[in-house]
């Protein structure tokens, strides 16, 4: 990884504490991977060897329910761990992550997770928060699927992805990777036929543009009310 400079680390959360040295150290012990759109990085219930931290691209974060059902649980933005199962004191992976769009990923053997958190506490203190941060976003997703109507949910689904990932585009924010609308019933807990109908009602009434697995928000504003959201 000699070719990798730390100063492109040193701005992360969990390198923004320590020294080049250190995150030199640390970089030495990595690999590099690139990931193309829809590659399955690891997947759910399946041995925990390795952790990573996503520096390019975007992931989905997948779980399987009892009866087979695929539920998008979040995604990952730049710069984010992920597959961190130790930390979460398991040994296996507790979801599937997919490639959201074209990935580049460094990843360390999960033997090393706990010499860098006894290392480097900085590391540690920021990787936990991280982890909170992901838990506390499960949770309002949870909440959401429990006590939100389906535009609701559908609308504040659009909204996290455009907060995470969106760009300026010409009229409007794009969501900064392709999502379908599967992807958008996966996350949202509802048919794949009511994510299309609302889409469709939207894209009429000008509140978002929706082409080849591209979405654009053309009016943020009429899509917070949508959401229920306090703006």
């Amino acid at each position: 990884m000699a070719q990798l400079d730390e100063s492109l680390l040193s701005g992360l959360p969990p390198f923004s504490q320590l020294t080049r040295v250190q995150i030199r150290e640390i970089l030495d012990q990595a690999t590099s991977k690139r990931y193309e759109r829809d590659t399955v990085i690891f997947r759910e219930g399946f041995e925990a060897d390795r952790f990573y931290l996503l520096l390019d691209g975007y992931l989905r974060v997948v779980r399987t329910t009892p009866e087979g059902e695929q539920i998008i649980a979040l995604h990952i933005s730049p710069g984010q761990l992920f597959g961190i199962a130790p930390a979460l004191q398991r040994e296996t992976y507790p979801a599937s992550a997919i490639a959201a769009s074209e990935s580049l990923a460094l990843s360390w053997p999960v033997r090393l997770w706990e010499t860098f958190t006894q290392n480097y506490p900085s590391f540690s203190t920021e990787s936990y928060k991280t982890l909170g941060a992901r838990l506390g976003e499960m949770q309002t997703r949870i909440t959401e699927l429990a006590t939100q109507a389906v535009e609701r949910r559908v609308a504040a689904a659009l909204l996290r992805l455009v907060s995470q990932s969106g760009r300026k585009v010409e009229g409007g924010v794009e969501i900064g990777f392709p999502i379908t609308r599967q992807n958008i019933s996966e996350m949202t807990g509802t048919t794949l036929h009511t994510v299309s109908r609302l889409l469709a009602a939207w894209e009429k009434s000008g509140i978002i543009k929706s082409a080849r697995k591209r979405i654009v928000v053309t009016d943020p504003p009429r899509l917070l009310v949508l959401s229920g959201a306090k703006s």
